[in-house]
């Protein structure tokens, strides 16, 4: 098996620079307590300047219901800041309700430095609002506001039980990064969308929470999905296979590299992703997508996420029985931001 096995992953750090100005590398288990860049040793530290126009932040949760995938993010570049969210509704394969919206620089919006308890992720412009916080009780609460009447209502359990994975390393280009990411986590709410109710209690969210010092121009391949006693998280591009990790039955498991076959030209095809070690091997039936390309001169995204579902095998260990999976609904992504 390539990597540590879950048994050999330590625990987060307390903080992802250490008091000698060395940052943690890996993947752990659970939460850290400070990501704090300006601590950096003399190796990585940049001018205050420089740290301004690149040190990124987001706030990403998903969730998966029967009939609608919900996807919504708080994004703090730097020198100004952004949200979005949307519903896909899986019976009429399309988006019902969404919301994108740019924001302005230290006013509109804030991303925590990490997903703790006490701590908090909004966005607020115009009547359009994002809002990620967790409680003392170890429960998120998620609030969106957009047009035509789009909202998500939900809390959303953190159960101690699985563990999230934070995982932190150089980035060529940037200087270094850490994200924490969870996997399924129960929802209890609702949502409303082109006029129709979403009840979303029973379904299940994922959370992505970055921070890092990245480069100007970023690029990424990235899957996600996650149930009740499966779920996977992989990358590939700016961070290597730093984030790549399986959760089967409460275990965190490191997965090598992830390599993705699709035709960029019909994202509606589809996919085939898997890991180098062998421990994972899927392919992902594409039901719609979301997509936003916008140029702002001074930055720009291509992004496209389809929504669907995963089927193919997993498994703990090279030596493990393969398990089976079916209909696991997720997304995937094609990324690139120059920002």
């Amino acid at each position: 098996m390539t990597g540590k096995s879950v048994l050999e992953l330590n625990a987060a750090p307390a903080a992802v620079v250490g008091a000698d100005g060395v940052p943690a590398a890996g993947r752990f288990i659970g939460r850290c307590g400070e990501i704090d860049w300006r601590k950096l040793g003399a190796q990585w530290r940049r001018s205050p300047l420089w740290r301004h126009f690149h040190h990124k932040r987001w706030h990403y949760i998903g969730i998966a219901a029967p009939d609608c995938f919900i996807g919504c993010a708080v994004v703090d570049i730097g020198w100004t800041n952004a949200a979005f969210a949307y519903l896909f509704d899986r019976d009429q394969r399309c988006v019902t309700g969404a919301m994108s919206r740019d924001g302005l620089p230290g006013l509109t919006a804030k991303v925590s430095d990490l997903p703790l308890p006490g701590r908090r992720s909004h966005f607020a412009m115009l009547g359009d609002a994002v809002e990620i916080a967790e409680s003392s009780r170890g429960r998120f609460a998620l609030t969106v506001r957009g047009p035509k009447g789009f909202a998500v209502d939900v809390e959303i359990d953190n159960p101690r039980a699985v563990p999230w994975m934070l995982a932190c390393n150089a980035v060529e280009g940037g200087v270094w990064h850490a994200t924490h990411k969870s996997t399924a986590m129960a929802v209890q709410g609702h949502a409303v969308a082109g006029g129709k109710r979403y009840a979303l209690d029973g379904a299940w969210a994922s959370q992505d929470h970055s921070n890092g010092l990245l480069p100007r121009d970023t690029r990424w391949l990235w899957a996600s999905a996650h149930g009740e006693t499966v779920g996977f998280n992989l990358q590939s591009g700016y961070f290597g296979n730093n984030e790549n990790a399986l959760w089967l039955d409460g275990k965190l498991i490191p997965l090598g590299a992830a390599q993705f076959q699709f035709d960029p030209a019909d994202t509606q095809a589809p996919w085939q992703v898997h890991t180098d070690d062998g421990l994972l091997d899927l392919r992902f039936q594409p039901e719609g997508e979301r997509r936003e390309d916008r140029n702002l001169l001074v930055a720009a995204t291509r992004y496209v996420q389809p929504v669907g579902t995963f089927s193919g095998t997993v498994r703990a260990t090279v030596d493990a029985p393969q398990r089976r999976v079916e209909g696991l609904l997720g997304v995937v992504e094609q990324h690139a931001s120059r920002w």
